[in-house]
């Protein structure tokens, strides 16, 4: 008896540490970035300075990069702007991440999505998403709650309760999360076209994420193209991967 209570005790902390931990799992922020090839753009939003990289361009088309959780967009600014030459493009730092102040989390970061969108509609009549990974979860939500032009997923989940209880088995996942990129309930909201690019060999999230979410769309709203030999932080390593992007945004 005396054990299975200690058993028990052992499996409460392990839950509460899961619970009071969980943003550190999830988020891994990058350092400023020393340099891009393109210029910043500095927007204060409630609890923080959000700083993103911008390809400016003329006219009113515009695309907004919302990368993984430990990834320097920065990195993204050169080859995204030699394969779309017609779209002010725009890498967001998450809070925390690149030289942004605040700390992310699910609501502050679609919070902030939704800032920078509407402060690029000002002058921009298109603008097109791309997530990545966990950006995929911001890019969704975002897309369900503004008049986005199109939508890019590459490596995509359902959910992230369905990615950690996948992970944790052993878990009351949906119990503990706090951050739950439930993309598959906001997938509903979304009317823009959406490709999804995913890779055939992730092993960090695997195939079966992406196509319960590509069921949440309505068939003919989906471009599905596996990239089958990429893996999932390889994925932009792929020949046709910006080709396909910049088809799609076109």
């Amino acid at each position: 008896m005396k054990v299975l209570g200690l058993l028990v005790v052992g499996y409460a902390a392990l839950c509460l540490f899961v619970y009071l931990t969980q943003r550190s799992m999830i988020y891994h922020p990058t350092p400023p970035a020393s340099g891009a090839p393109a210029s910043r753009l500095t927007l204060e939003v409630d609890g923080a300075v959000l700083q993103s990289w911008v390809v400016q361009r003329e006219g009113r088309r515009a695309l907004i990069y919302f990368g993984g959780n430990a990834e320097d967009v920065a990195a993204s600014a050169a080859p995204f702007a030699a394969a779309i030459p017609d779209r002010t493009l725009v890498f967001a730092h998450y809070r925390g991440y690149g030289g942004s102040t605040g700390a992310p989390s699910e609501a502050a970061l679609v919070g902030d999505a939704i800032a920078l969108f509407d402060h690029l509609a000002r002058d921009h009549d298109d603008i097109a998403v791309i997530g990545r990974s966990l950006g995929s979860g911001v890019a969704v939500q975002l897309a369900a709650l503004r008049p986005v032009g199109s939508v890019v997923l590459v490596t995509p989940f359902d959910s992230l309760v369905s990615v950690g209880q996948a992970v944790m088995p052993w878990l009351p996942v949906s119990w503990l999360a706090k951050e739950r990129y439930d993309s598959v309930r906001a997938a509903a909201q979304v009317s823009a076209p959406v490709l999804m690019l995913v890779a055939g060999k992730d092993r960090v999230i695997p195939l079966r994420h992406a196509r319960a979410l590509r069921e949440a769309f309505p068939a003919a709203q989906v471009h599905w193209v596996e990239a089958e030999e990429a893996g999932h932080n390889t994925i932009h390593a792929w020949p046709l991967y910006y080709r396909e992007i910049a088809v799609f945004v076109r």
